[in-house]
């Protein structure tokens, strides 16, 4: 896979229009196109997509809480996993914070998932606590966070 192909870009609701009939489908989203939307519009968010060939393959988004970001999801699309496409966008995410004057991001990641949970591991996110049942009253979430 070549990389140079791959642009990364602040999300634009255009870019969410290409993507909503499918958010389900493709990136197993849990949210609703209304939920997303306002997202994009909050102006303490800052959300990127990741294009690559010109199909948008995955996005990632924070929100700026006074000096901390919360990582609010990344998804890549499901048949364009482990390609690197997460990180990518992670690595671009952690730089939005940084900018921002955040001193760390904090996430909840689903305890069974595994690639994730690797991926944060990689950049050094750190296991703080867990929320038990948090996913579908069913699954625990585990709590991280990275200083910057």
């Amino acid at each position: 896979m070549e990389l140079v192909k791959l642009i990364i870009h602040s999300m634009n609701v255009s870019d969410l229009n290409k993507i909503k009939d499918t958010l389900e489908e493709n990136f197993n989203n849990f949210w609703n196109y209304e939920i997303f939307r306002n997202e994009l519009e909050n102006n303490n968010s800052s959300y990127l997509v990741a294009e690559y060939d010109g199909e948008i393959v995955c996005y990632g988004g924070i929100k700026i809480i006074l000096d901390e970001a919360e990582l609010m999801n990344i998804v890549t699309k499901v048949n364009m996993r482990n390609m690197g496409f997460a990180k990518k966008v992670l690595n671009e995410l952690i730089t939005v914070a940084s900018e921002h004057g955040c001193v760390q991001i904090n996430l909840e990641v689903n305890e069974h998932n595994e690639s994730a949970i690797h991926l944060y591991e990689s950049f050094g996110f750190k296991q703080v606590g867990l929320r038990k049942k948090y996913y579908d009253d069913i699954d625990n979430a585990i709590l991280m966070t990275l200083k910057i």
